[in-house]
């Protein structure tokens, strides 16, 4: 595995939890970064993937029964969501 050298800011706190995982499991904090990372990075990935797929079902369940929603969904999202216009400056 190529691995490349960088730097980064981290806070004090974070920077501490760090060093008290790799005593504790016995790894250096370089390890225990790139497995923070790794695993935060594939969160991300199936948090992203999910949020999709789920789209892609509850479309699917709206074909499936029919169901009709309003023709200006797409651009009264916040008034259906919110009940709000966001683009009117009612402060």
């Amino acid at each position: 595995m190529n691995m490349l050298k960088t730097y980064l800011y981290i806070p004090s706190d974070l920077h501490e939890d760090i060093k008290r995982t790799a005593r504790r499991e016995k790894q250096s904090r370089a390890e225990v970064i790139r497995r923070a990372l790794q695993y935060g990075l594939q969160t991300m990935h199936l948090q992203q993937n999910d949020s999709g797929e789920i789209l892609l079902k509850i479309a699917a369940l709206g074909d499936r029964y029919q169901l009709k929603g309003p023709r200006d969904a797409s651009a009264s999202v916040d008034r259906l969501l919110w009940d709000r216009d966001w683009s009117k400056n009612d402060n």
